[in-house]
């Protein structure tokens, strides 16, 4: 029986003009690996464990859409709120994007100063990139931008695991505040494989705005290298101007020289993967449960927290506001301070401190929100 074969037209699949009776020739590297093409997690921003929107930032870390991480080097680059905003390209498929928006300007940066945004991605996660052997393969990231700011931008892959090799790609904004959809795919590395573990290795960075230092070299290089300047030449300030924004949204990093469909997951699914690296429980109800306690004495819990996935590493630290304990017939008393006491991937023991609650030593108590709809207890375990 004679089969259709299909090919990628680098914007939809597409049949052969005529029926092939054996397939294996037409075989394609997309078809053999349509599933978990994209090296990226949470692209479309649909999780947002830590909330839509965070103000005055000046300094490094993750704010709102999960695995999306703001690095500001120096001493600032300005001050901007990053929020998920309910807006991306019509007819797309994505209903969310991330938004950088300048409150305070710094027009004139200097020469060490940057801002970006980036995803830091795991060893382990990208053997099949093959990066420092000769057979390398090339790598695409695509993704629907806009701005108010038009004018030239750059996106660079750094290697950490090599002495900073990096490779940047430029894209132009052309049209103010109008999404546009952006491909740009970078040569091979046959210098420098990436370590098969759990720490970071790749990172993909969207720069906004850079001082000197990181400009001065060539646009688009053909090779890998380590010059500094080549990371973001003709870059544009985002941070030139209050209300100057960069939003973004559809983010993929792939394997091979074209840029195939967005891989939309299940919100399950990108849950589960960007909770390896940060888990927040947010009930969301006033007293709503956050696991169960024993108690070491009258002022001392130890509360015992099961995570939903293993995650990358033990986790370094614990967040929880509005949190408390309560056993039947004492009421609640708020818990005031939290210790990582013995932890893993899987399950955290935590020492509590309350003030004194009623509860005699080896009683069992709840561990819950403390009469708020905004408690939580967080672990991280980013990179």
């Amino acid at each position: 029986m004679a089969k259709q074969a299909y090919v990628y037209s680098g914007t939809d699949w597409v049949p052969l003009a005529s029926e092939v009776t054996n397939l294996s020739g037409y075989q394609t590297k997309a078809l053999n690996q349509f599933a978990h093409r994209n090296l990226l997690i949470n692209g479309d921003m649909q999780v947002h464990q830590r909330g839509t929107s965070v103000a005055s930032i000046t300094t490094d870390g993750y704010r709102t859409a999960d695995r999306w991480y703001t690095e500001i080097g120096n001493s600032s680059l300005g001050t901007w709120t990053q929020s998920v905003e309910n807006d991306a390209p019509t007819g797309s498929g994505f209903r969310k994007s991330l938004k950088m928006l300048c409150t305070t300007a710094d027009a004139s940066p200097a020469a060490s100063d940057y801002i970006l945004v980036q995803q830091r991605i795991e060893g382990q996660n990208l053997q099949q990139v093959k990066k420092g052997t000769a057979a390398a393969e090339q790598l695409t990231v695509s993704f629907w931008v806009k701005s108010n700011v038009t004018g030239t931008y750059n996106v660079a892959l750094y290697d950490v695991d090599n002495s900073g090799r990096a490779q940047s790609r430029t894209y132009t904004v052309s049209a103010s505040a109008t999404w546009e959809y952006k491909t740009l795919t970078f040569s091979a590395d046959t210098t420098g494989a990436l370590d098969n573990d759990n720490a970071r290795s790749l990172d993909l960075s969207f720069w906004l705005g850079v001082g000197s230092n990181f400009t001065s070299g060539t646009a688009n290089p053909a090779d890998w290298n380590t010059t500094v300047g080549n990371l973001a030449p003709g870059q544009v300030n985002v941070g030139a101007a209050t209300n100057n924004y960069w939003q973004i949204t559809g983010v993929q990093l792939e394997v091979g020289a074209t840029a195939t469909p967005f891989e939309f997951k299940t919100v399950e699914d990108e849950l589960l993967e960007c909770q390896r690296y940060y888990y927040r429980n947010t009930p969301g109800t006033a007293y709503g449960s956050q696991g169960l306690a024993q108690v070491r004495s009258t002022t001392q819990t130890q509360p015992t927290i099961y995570f939903p996935t293993t995650m990358r590493a033990t986790p370094t630290t614990v967040e929880f506001s509005n949190i408390g304990i309560e056993r039947a017939g004492i009421g609640i008393y708020a818990i005031t301070a939290m210790t990582i006491q013995d932890s893993g991937p899987n399950v955290m023991q935590l020492g509590a401190t309350n003030s004194t609650s009623g509860a005699a030593a080896g009683d069992c108590v709840n561990v819950l929100n403390n009469n708020s709809t905004a408690g939580y207890l967080g672990f991280n375990a980013e990179l």
